[in-house]
This record gives C-alpha cells, sequence and structure tokens, in this order.
C-alpha cells in the first residue's frame, strides 16, 4: 500500500492506493527553487534575452502600464513588482505607472486578494486598475485577429507609451502554455475578443492542447494581439509545485516566453501508461478555486485515461461553480452529448459566455466518468453540472473501483496542471 499526497487548497490531502493497483505517480522533472527567489528575478532583469534593459526601455517615457495576473494565478508577484516598479523609475523618477490587473473574463480581484499578491505598501502605494472586459468605455481596437474576431483591449494598455508584463509559464490546455502574449489576450482583453479567440472550432483543433504552441490557432491569435497591444517586456517565471520560482525569464515578449517554454517543456513531459483511473488535482491553492478552473487538472486525466474510465480530481473549489454561464449551462444540458454536438456547430461569431470551459469538460465527461474531490463546495451544485463528487479521494477511488472493477490500474498525477502528459 502506498500513501500518496495530493494538492488540494492550502493543505493536501492523501489517498492509498494498493500495490497491485498503481501504476505509478507521475510528476514533472523540475529541478529544486531557487536558492534566493528574489536575486532570480533580479538577474533575470539584469540579463534581458532579446531586449535592453526595462530600465533603459522606460528611459524618456511619460508613462508605463504593467500588466499583472488576478488572483486565480499563483505568480510570486511580491518578488516581480517591487523590482519591475524600480527598474522602470530608475533612470525616469517620474515615469506614471499604472498596474493592470489581467482578470480576462474572471471576476473582480478584490483588495485583500491585493495585498496577498503585492502586499499592503503596493496596494496603497500604487495606482491599480482591475480590467472589466464588459466596460466599453475602457475598450480600443487595434485591429482584427487572424481568427477574423475583433481585437479589442483595455485603452490604458493600449495607450501606454511604455507596457510590460509579469507573469508566468505552465502548460495550458487549449493555448499550449501560459505567460508571455496571453497577458494581453485574454488578459486585457474586451469581451467580445476573448470569445472570438475561444471559439468552439479552435477548442475544437487537434493542436488546441495541451504544451502545443506550433499551428495552434488560439496562440496565433495571442500572439498577434500582443505584438498590436506593443508588448515590449516580460518577467515570467517558471514555479514548482509549491508556487515557489524555479527559473526566471525576462526581455523581449516573445523571445523570453520562447525561452521559458522551451526550458520548461523539457521538465513537465510526462509518459504514462494507459489506465483506468487516473488521480489528479488543479494543483490546489489558488487554481482550485472553483469549478470552472478545475477543468485545467482534467485534461491531464483525459490525456491518459482510457475511455469509460474515470477521472478523479481533487479541487476545493471554495468559491463555487467559477460562472453562472458555466454552471446553467451545465446543470440545463439534456445529455453531455446532445449539448457538445451542439456548441460545436456554433460559429465564432455566437460565442457564449464561459463556452470554451463547457465544451472541454463535456468532451471529457462524454468519455469519462468524473468525480469532484471537495471539502468545501456544495455537493449537490457539483453533481447538477453533471459530475459526481466525494468528500475524500479515499471515498471517490472507492466509488472508481465499482465502476471500473478492483483489478483497475491507477495512475496518480499529483499536479494535473503543470505536467503534459501522454499516453505511453
Amino acid at each position: 500500500m502506498k500513501n500518496i499526497l495530493v494538492p488540494y487548497g492550502k493543505t493536501p490531502m492523501s489517498v492509498d492506493v494498493d500495490d497491485n493497483n498503481l501504476l505509478g505517480v507521475y510528476n514533472s522533472t523540475l529541478p529544486q527553487a531557487a536558492a534566493d527567489p528574489f536575486q532570480e528575478v533580479v538577474n533575470a532583469f539584469d540579463n534581458p534575452i532579446g531586449s535592453v534593459t526595462l530600465e533603459e526601455m522606460a528611459r524618456g517615457k511619460k508613462n508605463a502600464v504593467i500588466i499583472a495576473s488576478d488572483h486565480t494565478r499563483p505568480v510570486p508577484s511580491k518578488y516581480i513588482i517591487p523590482e519591475m516598479l524600480k527598474r522602470l523609475r530608475q533612470n525616469n523618477p517620474e515615469i506614471d505607472i499604472t498596474i493592470l490587473i489581467a482578470t480576462g473574463c474572471h471576476r473582480e480581484t478584490t483588495r485583500d486578494e491585493l495585498v496577498s499578491k503585492f502586499g499592503a505598501d503596493i496596494v496603497d502605494n500604487e495606482k491599480i486598475h482591475i480590467h472589466d472586459c464588459t466596460d466599453s468605455s475602457m475598450y480600443c481596437e487595434l485591429g482584427t485577429l487572424p481568427s477574423g474576431g475583433k481585437l479589442v483591449i483595455n485603452r490604458l494598455a493600449a495607450e501606454a507609451e511604455l507596457l510590460v508584463a509579469e507573469g508566468f509559464i505552465e502548460p495550458h490546455f487549449f493555448a499550449g502554455f501560459s505567460g508571455g502574449r496571453k497577458s494581453v489576450l485574454p488578459g486585457i482583453a474586451a469581451r467580445e475578443t476573448v470569445w472570438a479567440n475561444h471559439c468552439s472550432k479552435f477548442i475544437q483543433n487537434p493542436h488546441s492542447r495541451t504544451g502545443i504552441l506550433e499551428n495552434n490557432p488560439i496562440h496565433a491569435d495571442m500572439l498577434f494581439a500582443a505584438r498590436a497591444a506593443k508588448l515590449s517586456f516580460i518577467l515570467n517565471v517558471v514555479i514548482n509545485h509549491d508556487k515557489e520560482i524555479v527559473k526566471a525569464f525576462a526581455g523581449d515578449t516573445f523571445a523570453a516566453h520562447e525561452a521559458g517554454c522551451k526550458f520548461l517543456s523539457g521538465l513537465c513531459r510526462i509518459e504514462v501508461p494507459e489506465a483506468d483511473i487516473v488521480i489528479t488535482s488543479n494543483g490546489g491553492y489558488p487554481l482550485d478555486q472553483n469549478v470552472y478552473q478545475s477543468v485545467k487538472g482534467m485534461t491531464a486525466g483525459e490525456a491518459v485515461c482510457r475511455e469509460n474510465g474515470v477521472i478523479i480530481l481533487s479541487a476545493s473549489c471554495c468559491d463555487g461553480h467559477g460562472g453562472e454561464s458555466f454552471f446553467k449551462a451545465l446543470s440545463e444540458a439534456p445529455s453531455v452529448a446532445e449539448t457538445l454536438r451542439e456548441i460545436e456547430k456554433v460559429p465564432q461569431e455566437n460565442t457564449r459566455q464561459d463556452q470554451w470551459q463547457y465544451q472541454i469538460l463535456l468532451r471529457i465527461l462524454e468519455k469519462f466518468k468524473v468525480i469532484m474531490v471537495t471539502r468545501d463546495c456544495d455537493h449537490a451544485m457539483i453533481k447538477a453540472m453533471k459530475l459526481d463528487v466525494a468528500p475524500s479521494i479515499q471515498e471517490a477511488l472507492e466509488m472508481a473501483y465499482q465502476h471500473v472493477g478492483r483489478d483497475a490500474k491507477v495512475a496518480v498525477i499529483p499536479d494535473g496542471v503543470s505536467v503534459v502528459a501522454v499516453k505511453r
């Protein structure tokens, strides 16, 4: 019998899996965290990739906008933003700086969440604007995306003399990897632009998957948006399972992001034998705050579980479903297959709120039984969304055995959002 810890909220859950059932525990091979995370960030700023330094770039500029991550992303901003502010002002003490919170289509970030991310000093003393994808008074149109959709972003970014961003790089379940260009689209884009980019046709595309950038139409739109917005400089980090900085990459938006993706891709790819049951998670807090975000972790199970097998997903979901339209679409769906076929026919210009997220979840539910594990969310709500639910991974595993048999082969991927899982 092997006892395995799986991320859940801020405190992991454990599960015992019999040696006869266990295929293995599969993690990325990221190196240890940087000995000094702040120094790692400083070194990256000192040695930008494909760019002059940020302090040189800021010289003579009247204003700058820093795109910063929101409450759903575990970016260690306390190490990044103070140094970014310092360097912007180093050669230009009077530069007017705004921190623009990239909420995409998420809810507004609260003050407490901002303090948790940046510290009270920055929240109290810096100009911070929280992006609202529905606020047309803040829109600025910058052309047409390769996909044909309108590129409309927050005008604070569009009108900035210098646009820079922080972020982190991890596998992303339809953009290939996070970070870099994603700060603009979807980070600070208008809702209509996000919807065009996340259309059903693109979500169906086989290249719109974890770890794939080449020929990925969603990625292509995002690259275009970052160029059109003139995102000039980024500081992105790779983090480990404990949300600690492993490596930092700074410099030109595209060159630095490419270097970060190349570094990570060699470490996060895992080969897993086909499993009857896959136990995984959304990496714990903050990515597992709601069901909406937890779809990401499920895709690791989708990649290696056999058809009609079981995916067990550990996620606190303390913030509920994560989107009223997301919940409504799933809870009111007459059937998984029928609703999925309907979504697949929706043209780009008619993309609906949260459609991409429930499209992926329905794609998974069509082929697998999914058991959500949570102690912090209404089980009746989760069941209404066509998901099974259990209060512990151990109980979920027992439910899975009843579904696929006691001799089932079990693969454990503790952090489903940090890996590119492929079937061996």
